[in-house]
Formats: structure tokens, sequence, C-alpha cells
């Protein structure tokens, strides 16, 4: 019997976006230079932000000025790409790895992209079915990019639930093989908030169980991690050291 893959977790975190952008951007960096292994984390959001996907250069100026329970709205550019999602008390996840069955990350002809979006989204597909949650692939076209809003339709990257309603909108990068992808799980967002940000057409209610802690979902989603990826989850939280390098490039 082979020994199963060690992946590291690194605990929840709550932090400004740049800095969490700051981190995804590092691990990918020392995954792919063969200094870190494969990565599964959790974050949120504070203060509460809109992120822009890399090449999302244009958005309306009063994103820049809206306020959310007394603090500014940060607005954060991803390395990856997309449009823009609000993050606000949703539930963000990152994988960082490299080397997935059956995909070649190198190539990036569409099918490869998507190969390698549905082997890392089926750990969310498990991992909320064990929560009674059943999600699907959004059918949009590629209509999307005149969409600003991330969650305004659902292409074959994102996961919806069963009335249609979007649970999880993904994005990745791709460098030399390895692969980052981070998607924002909306839990308890504010209609107000949302219909501010993208207009009132834009909200869908989300409906999920009574009593999904963020604690109880991660540990739904670890599991189904740990079973998909055919490894072992390794609990340790970035060091001082570590730090240091995530923050002298995020500044």
């Amino acid at each position: 019997m082979h020994s199963k893959q060690v992946w590291r977790l690194i605990p929840l975190l709550e932090a400004a976006g740049n800095v969490q952008m700051a981190i995804d951007r590092w691990l990918l960096a020392q995954h792919q230079s063969g200094n870190h292994p494969p990565t599964l984390r959790f974050y949120t959001w504070s203060p509460a932000a809109i992120s822009l996907g890399y090449h999302q250069h244009q958005y309306p100026e009063f994103w820049s000025n809206l306020i959310w329970q007394g603090e500014k709205l940060d607005i954060v550019r991803r390395p990856t790409g997309g449009r823009a999602v609000l993050h606000q008390s949703d539930l963000t996840y990152a994988v960082v790895t490299s080397g997935l069955h059956g995909v070649d990350a190198k190539r990036l002809v569409a099918r490869h992209r998507l190969q390698a979006y549905q082997k890392i989204c089926e750990f969310l597909i498990q991992g909320w079915r064990s929560l009674g949650v059943e999600l699907q692939y959004g059918t949009a076209g590629r209509g999307y990019i005149h969409n600003p809003n991330c969650f305004g339709t659902a292409t074959g990257a994102d996961l919806v639930l069963a009335d249609g309603a979007k649970l999880i909108g993904s994005a990745q990068l791709r460098r030399a093989g390895a692969i980052l992808q981070h998607g924002s799980m909306r839990l308890n967002q504010d209609a107000e908030l949302f219909t501010q940000v993208f207009g009132g057409e834009a909200w869908t209610k989300v409906q999920l169980p009574q009593g999904l802690s963020v604690e109880i979902i991660m540990t739904a989603l670890m599991a189904a991690a740990s079973y998909c990826f055919e490894m072992e989850l390794v609990v340790k939280p970035l060091s001082s050291s570590e730090w240091e390098e995530i923050l002298a490039q995020s500044k």
C-alpha cells in the first residue's frame, strides 16, 4: 500500500483581503518552486471587501465609497481571473496543488481548465452533500463576461443549488503545472449590501439547512478533501518567518 500524500492545512484565518491574496500568491509560488506541499485553507475577509478578477480593470466608481458596519469596503485584486465577488459573511477556500490525476495543468486549452476545476470542485460537492446540500455545475455560457458580478451568472466553474442560486464561485491560476484555486461560499450575505453593490436583479437568496456553523462546514469539507485528493491533512499555522515573507509582498 502506498502512503498517502501529506497536505498542509492552515487554520481558519480572518484578515484583510490584500493579506489573504498575498498568502495565496505566496503558497502558489512556494509550491511551484518545490518548497512547499499542497495546501488547503479557509479564510474570511475583514473588513468586508469586493475582490476583482486579475483582468477586471473597470468597476463602478461608487464601489470605492461603500460603507459596511462603519468600515469602508476594501477593493482588492485577486491573482485569479473572473469577475467581482463581495466578501461579507462568506467563507473562502483555497487549494494549492499540482499533479492532479488525469489533468494536464500545463495545457491551457479550455477542456483541461474545466477538468482541473471539476477535479478540485469534487471535494466541495461531496462535502456539501454530506451536510444535506446538493450542488451542481452552472450552465451559463460566455455571456458572463459582460456581467461584472461573479454571482450574477453561473458557468461550468461554479456550483449552484437545486433552485439555481449560486452558492460557490471559484477562480483559478496555473503556473507551470501548479494550480491555485480559491472560491467564495455565500453563507449569510446581507441582501441590502449585495443589492447596493450589484443591483437588485442580481440578488438570489441562498437557502441552506439551519445550524450550519463555519466549523461544521469546514469539518465536512476537510473530510471530503482528504477522501477526494487521497491525502492526509496536517495542521500547520503560518510561522513568523513565513508571515514576514508574505507581508513583505502584500505591501
